[in-house]
């Protein structure tokens, strides 16, 4: 694996979160037994964890063959150029310069990202536009792997 990153969510939306069920608790306390407030608590804080953690299971990777970006992968090889964007750079790509056929796997929290252009003609992205927390390091492994890829 050249390269790998999982998009979790950042440790304040975990806080955020556990304060919003305990404040619901307090507030189911006031108003029913106890047994039934803990019980819709612990169904909260269960519905917290999984929504949080699905929402922050996409990996992004690259290995000696393939980009993979949440579901979608692609060859080494259909890749055309691959550009690092800073916040504005991301915001800017996802917003007045987007193509609405774009493959996007952004996450709000990550502010920077990378642009990978699409040289496969059958495909019907023109680009995607990937959330990372490294994306010098990202476009390292990708430019590498297409090298790789090429001379061998």
């Amino acid at each position: 694996m050249d390269y790998a990153e999982r998009l979790t969510v950042p440790l304040r939306w975990w806080v955020q979160g556990t304060m919003l069920v305990a404040s619901l608790w307090l507030a189911v306390l006031a108003a029913t037994p106890e047994a039934i407030a803990w019980t819709i608590t612990a169904v909260a804080m269960l519905l917290l964890v999984a929504l949080l953690g699905a929402y922050g299971r996409p990996r992004v990777s690259v290995d000696s063959t393939t980009f993979r970006a949440g579901r979608a992968h692609i060859p080494l090889e259909l890749i055309g150029d691959v550009t690092p964007l800073d916040a504005e750079g991301v915001r800017r790509q996802a917003g007045v310069d987007a193509d609405a056929r774009a493959y996007l796997l952004l996450r709000p929290y990550i502010k920077r990202g990378v642009r990978v252009d699409i040289a496969d003609p059958s495909d019907p992205s023109p680009y995607w536009l990937v959330s990372t927390r490294r994306p010098e390091e990202l476009v390292s492994a990708l430019e590498a792997g297409r090298v790789r890829r090429s001379a061998g």
